[in-house]
């Protein structure tokens, strides 16, 4: 399996705004199973997509 960002934040948004869990929220909303993970590295949420092998294959990302 992989994953595909879809958007990324920056971790340092104002007290009580959480603008990749909206974003995750309208994605789930829309019927992609988005879900928000955070990089420690990048200290940034992304939002991201779980994938199977065979489905990321098929589109050119992994």
């Amino acid at each position: 399996m992989s994953r595909m960002v879809l958007e990324r934040f920056p971790a340092g948004g104002p007290r009580g705004s959480w603008p990749a869990e909206e974003f995750a929220l309208a994605r789930r909303a829309e019927g992609c199973p988005a879900e928000v993970v955070m990089d420690l590295e990048e200290d940034a949420f992304l939002v991201v997509v779980v994938q199977r092998a065979s489905e990321a294959g098929s589109q050119g990302r992994g």
